[in-house]
């Protein structure tokens, strides 16, 4: 409540502070680009944009990343994908000690705008601000941060110029790779829970890396739109190799259950790939979100497993080997579906994992588990 208040007194004088007078040259507006760091949520970067005028002693942040955890069922409503975000103004000095603390490098463009485009631009943060235009439903790649930036700043020049500049074939799902390089199970989890949608070319810019490059080259009325770029805070990120969150524990894990040819080890894979399977198809059908939808990757993480150890738990020989060797076969497409897909070896692993352990099933005697027993159920 107080942290609401706070920011509700910091837009009131920054209200004020722009009412009573128009904007000159001293006034700046720059865009703020916040790097990546460890944590999920902030894996990708922020956007944000400020506003200087040390006349009128104001230095304030925009922001469109804001949200509340205590939203009821934020969760839910954050899977669904109706989860609202919203702007608000509050101190630079607030902001800059926030990602300070958090280790996360700070760069700020200042933009190259006439006094009447600064204050086409603050009125228009007034009002949204003032309305309830200030929320909106995040969407990961449409509709977030950097996007909201954008789209505030291309409202008021001419010719909207802040453009995704060369467009190749990379994919979305090409571009948000390198992000989690140093973080494997970051990298697996997002990969295996999106869908077909970021396999489509990355057509929009919604990253605020992407953002801060395309800003370096672009051009608005015969001159670069940036006219001054300021490194404000360097972090210093080492990358150290973890052998726990590499590929290779996901390995050690995986022999575990190839070697180890027990019935309870049989179970305990297909039942967690089961789950994740069925995870995934209830998301699908429950969430908003583009990303999440039409997610092949329920081929490899089979809800269909579920029903396998129900026969392997009944002993049912004949559908154990039927329903083996179907959910082999989806595996099959599934892998010839991968082959030029960028998180094709990080999957690679439980693919091959899972074919071996259908194989002892559609074949036991081939497959023996466990000394003198040629039964894998």
């Amino acid at each position: 409540m107080i942290k609401k208040l706070l920011l509700f007194f910091c837009f009131i004088s920054f209200q004020i502070g722009f009412s009573q007078s128009l904007v000159s040259d001293n006034t700046i507006v720059s865009i703020l680009t916040v790097g990546t760091a460890d944590a999920s949520h902030s894996l990708y970067g922020h956007t944000a944009l400020r506003i200087k005028d040390d006349n009128k002693n104001i230095d304030l942040v925009y922001n469109y990343g804001m949200f509340d955890f205590s939203t009821p069922n934020f969760m839910f409503k954050f899977v669904k994908g109706d989860l609202q975000y919203y702007a608000a103004a509050y101190p630079y000095d607030d902001f800059e000690y926030s990602y300070r603390v958090e280790n996360r490098s700070i760069y700020e463009q200042v933009l190259n705008l006439s006094n009447a485009e600064k204050e086409a631009l603050i009125n228009k943060l007034d009002v949204s601000l003032s309305s309830d235009d200030k929320f909106y439903t995040y969407k990961f790649i449409d509709r977030n941060c950097t996007t909201k930036v954008i789209d505030v700043v291309n409202g008021v020049l001419e010719g909207k110029p802040i453009v995704k500049k060369n467009v190749d074939s990379k994919t979305y799902r090409d571009v948000l790779f390198p992000y989690v390089e140093n973080h494997f199970y970051q990298k697996l989890g997002i990969n295996i829970i999106f869908g077909n949608r970021v396999d489509d070319q990355a057509t929009i810019m919604f990253l605020p890396l992407d953002l801060f490059d395309n800003l370096k080259v672009t051009s608005y009325k015969n001159q670069p739109l940036v006219k001054e770029t300021n490194v404000v805070f360097e972090a210093n990120r080492p990358s150290a190799f973890s052998f726990l969150d590499s590929i290779y524990s996901l390995i050690v894990v995986l022999l575990l259950f190839v070697l180890i040819k027990k019935k309870t080890m049989q179970v305990t894979f297909f039942l967690i790939l089961g789950l994740i399977g069925l995870l995934f198809s209830l998301i699908g059908l429950y969430s908003l979100h583009q990303e999440v939808l039409w997610n092949y990757n329920v081929l490899l993480f089979n809800p269909l497993f579920l029903m396998l150890l129900y026969f392997m738990a009944t002993n049912n020989e004949k559908w154990i080997k039927r329903l083996s060797s179907i959910c082999l076969g989806l595996l099959g497409i599934y892998m010839i579906y991968m082959l030029n897909k960028i998180h094709l070896f990080i999957v690679a692993p439980i693919a091959i994992t899972t074919a071996i352990l259908l194989f002892r099933l559609i074949a036991p005697g081939k497959f023996a588990i466990g000394r003198g027993r040629t039964k894998p159920y």
